[in-house]
């Protein structure tokens, strides 16, 4: 799939796999925080129950550890993907506030009932996002008002969410908000709307069992 196509289908499915537990030494720029955006600090509390959130959902989801490991190890990234999630999450809303877009409450139930229609009733729809897109039933509204927000920017701008005007309007949102990312999580490029992992010697990734904990 093409680059851009894919960071679109991120942003609009806030597409969340799992991930290893990274560790790094050295000083934190903001002690207790995975990134800092704008004046809004996402810390790794935060991060850390968003991932508990997801990892829930999955296992619920299915019958037995077998199938929970098999899920686990099939979305590997889960933390740092989670994070960039959280972060364009954040983006997108700014870009869409800049351009005075909003999203009512009714707009976002409207759109899911007719998504409960498709896939068979509000339990089919929450499972189809969770196995698809990562997302727990409890994050399903916030996930549907942010498409909702992508969707009615880039009708404001005469474009679809693939197309660079609506990508250069995050872009310049994403340098607004100034976002610090935690280098244990990488670096946040602004003009790539993306995190970026990070090269350096001191940061390496260890796995549950290094740690004793799950991601």
């Amino acid at each position: 799939m093409h680059r851009r196509s894919r960071r679109t289908a991120l942003l609009l499915s806030a597409a969340i796999a799992a991930a290893p537990l990274l560790t790094a030494c050295g000083n934190d720029a903001h002690p207790g925080a995975a990134a800092v955006v704008g004046d809004q600090r996402i810390t790794v509390a935060q991060l850390e129950n968003r991932v508990d959130e997801v990892r829930a959902a999955q296992r619920a989801a299915v019958a037995d550890d077998t199938q929970y490991a098999q899920v686990v190890a099939q979305t590997g990234t889960l933390t740092r993907d989670t994070l960039h999630g959280m972060i364009l999450d954040q983006v997108l809303h700014r870009a869409a506030e800049d351009a005075g877009v909003t999203v009512s409450r009714n707009e976002v139930q409207a759109m899911r009932t007719g998504l409960e229609q498709q896939a068979g009733g509000a339990k089919g729809l929450e499972t189809a996002w969770l196995q698809q897109y990562g997302i727990p039933p409890q994050r399903l509204d916030d996930n549907l008002r942010l498409q909702l927000e992508a969707q009615k920017l880039a009708s404001k701008l005469g474009t679809d969410t693939g197309q660079q005007a609506f990508w250069d309007n995050l872009s310049k949102a994403s340098e607004e908000l100034d976002v610090d990312l935690n280098p244990r999580y990488g670096s946040w490029d602004p003009k790539k709307v993306s995190r970026v992992d990070a090269k350096t010697p001191w940061v390496r990734e260890v796995t549950a069992t290094d740690s004793g904990q799950t991601a």
